[in-house]
């Protein structure tokens, strides 16, 4: 082959390179799409500011131009802006390929670093970068996916430009799987905006896929769906901050969130904790933010449940908890806030 395809650069957290993140794909098996990460995931409802660090007017209007297409569908806003604490932070690094941190991973860079760059610009990565913005994974690195490799010419040609990586960032990227408890999904759509461009020559069947530039109806239905972003109302249910009971509450379907708010009256050390046999993830947001990401947690309470012990100083905090177990855990649970 004469024209290697471009293929994104999935960013990892340092203090998750060393967990057992993927499984080696295995060979056969239906396949889900539109997958979500779904601990990555931003509260529904969120504004996501956006700034370009770098760039040509040219450059920026192409992003102006299509990743706010996300929001149409999504129960998001994106809001271009200079503040130094965007969510969202863009550069247009030639030779740094095209890669954006999933979710809220962007809220663990520094301010002066980008979390996102375009180092080509059209519809089609903007959209897909934009989807990992949001949360959105590779549909080819679904653990319930059919695709089977030829190892050693995916490695051969992505050792070389543009892409130029190691093997081990080929089998990050390309070769692995996602843990089956780190994603949501749904049947597979070749269509996807998440679905890169493979050759033939890298796939044993002799059938790759093809280039995809605009949201497919799936990726449309997913990204609006109660897995995701759905467009639901209603304000976050405030939580007392007291140390004897909790707020009552319930998860009653998977991929489902609920949002809490309390007010921190003095700087101190609190305890945001729930309790019951729901499976949940949470995630403290705040102080007066919903965006500005300051602890998660999944196991760290009694048996399945969560909990976050932190220093705050005085102001209003936001907590999501969104559904973990994929197979059950759903139903009733509380949530405490303690000093």
């Amino acid at each position: 082959m004469t024209d290697y395809p471009r293929i994104c650069f999935e960013r990892i957290l340092p203090h998750e390179m060393h967990v057992p993140q993927r499984l080696i794909a295995s060979p056969g098996g239906g396949a889900s799409r539109a997958i979500i990460e779904f601990k990555k995931m931003w509260i529904n409802g969120s504004t996501l500011r956006i700034r370009f660090l770098d760039g040509t007017d040219q450059q920026q209007q192409i992003v102006r131009d299509f990743a706010p297409e996300w929001t149409e569908h999504a129960n998001l806003k994106f809001e271009f802006t200079d503040a130094p604490d965007a969510e969202i932070r863009i550069v247009f690094n030639a030779n740094d390929g095209a890669w954006s941190w999933v979710g809220t991973d962007a809220k663990r860079i520094p301010q002066n670093e980008p979390t996102m760059n375009l180092g080509w610009q059209d519809q089609g990565v903007v959209l897909h970068e934009f989807g990992h913005a949001i949360g959105l994974a590779h549909e080819h690195q679904n653990p319930a996916g059919g695709i089977e490799w030829n190892e050693e010419i995916v490695i051969r040609d992505l050792s070389g430009p543009p892409n130029s990586w190691t093997e081990a960032q080929i089998r990050s990227n390309v070769l692995n799987k996602y843990r089956s408890d780190q994603i949501r999904g749904t049947i597979f759509d070749g269509d996807s905006i998440m679905l890169y461009f493979f050759p033939d020559s890298w796939v044993a069947s002799g059938e790759g896929t093809k280039e995809n530039e605009t949201l497919s109806d799936v990726d449309k239905a997913f990204i609006a769906g109660a897995e995701a972003y759905p467009d639901v109302a209603g304000d976050p249910v405030e939580v007392p901050v007291i140390d004897t009971t909790g707020v009552s509450a319930s998860i009653g379907q998977p991929g489902e969130e609920d949002l809490f708010v309390f007010t921190a009256k003095s700087d101190g050390r609190y305890t945001i904790e729930t309790g019951g046999q729901t499976d949940v993830v949470m995630k403290l947001f705040g102080p007066e933010s919903q965006t500005a990401l300051i602890a998660e947690d999944d196991d760290g309470g009694i048996g399945r449940n969560s909990r976050i012990v932190v220093d705050l100083v005085a102001g209003q905090y936001f907590v999501q908890l969104r559904h973990y177990n994929q197979s059950g855990g759903t139903g009733n649970y509380t949530i405490k806030v303690s000093t």
